[in-house]
């Protein structure tokens, strides 16, 4: 019996002190990384970087200086650092391999928090959808459509394809090509298709707007309009200019002529 309680006190004797000072390290440590992830937080905030890129930042820095200071923790108890590097690489890697797409998702996502080719509330088109970007996590992206759908893009596929960002710059440029009779005048038509479009309170007038004849067709004389307004304000101005412009050329006398086919028929 005595023997058991002497080698019971030489343990405690010699491991007491280790794992005192690993719990005391694993508190301090913890406490450590919430005050760093806050300063740098704040930091990020007074600096006006996006949120979702803070948060992505914030992460990744948290669970960073959490696993450095775990495997401190573990050297402190007498684990030896080295191998212990080594199985978390072994395991690291076997996990790599078993979650490619989610790596690449991940990698993605960081690219995307980078360069940042789009941000929270742009309309973007990417990988054959169109949508307001609702939210970037880390592995995917998600996206409300016009009529509010949900569109879920994996970030790896999104950050190696074409991303286009209807957003991303303050004008856009309506474009709208108009088809009216060959009887119609054509000096009357440009000065009708100009009156709607600077009556339309989206226009902008730099640059200026302009209305060219743009094709003879089988048909049809093509007037193309092409007019500038605010980003946010495509859409309004596109119908704006649309229905307007059909009560014009109505009020004008100007025909928009129909679609013209021809029927053939043999004489038997």
């Amino acid at each position: 019996m005595e023997d058991y309680i002497s080698q019971i006190t030489d343990l405690l004797v010699t491991y007491a002190p280790k794992v005192i000072g690993a719990l005391l390290l694993l508190i301090i440590g913890l406490w450590v990384v919430n005050v760093i992830s806050k300063a740098i937080s704040k930091i990020m905030k007074k600096r006006s970087i996006d949120t979702s890129l803070r948060g992505f930042l914030i992460n990744l820095i948290n669970w960073t200086l959490k696993i450095f200071l775990f495997v401190t923790v573990a050297g402190q108890l007498g684990v030896e650092t080295t191998s212990f590097a080594a199985i978390i690489a072994a395991a690291g890697l076997a996990i790599g391999m078993a979650l490619q797409g989610s790596l690449s998702n991940f990698a993605g996502g960081a690219l995307i928090m980078i360069f940042r080719p789009f941000k929270i509330g742009d309309y973007i088109e990417a990988q054959g959808e169109q949508g307001v970007v609702k939210e970037i996590q880390i592995f995917t992206t998600k996206l409300n459509t016009v009529d509010n759908k949900e569109i879920i893009l994996p970030n790896g596929a999104l950050s190696n394809g074409n991303i286009i960002n209807y957003s991303s710059e303050e004008k856009r440029r309506v474009d709208i090509t108009f088809g009216v009779s060959y009887d119609a005048d054509i000096k009357e038509t440009k000065d009708v298709l100009f009156g709607v479009i600077n009556n339309t309170p989206y226009t902008l007038n730099d640059p200026a707007t302009q209305v060219l004849l743009g094709e003879l067709a089988e048909s049809s004389v093509n007037f193309i309009t092409r007019t500038w307004v605010r980003s946010t304000d495509y859409w309004d101005a596109y119908f704006h200019i649309m229905e307007n412009t059909k009560i014009e050329l109505d009020k004008a006398g100007i025909e928009i002529p129909y679609p013209h086919s021809v029927e053939i028929q043999k004489e038997s």
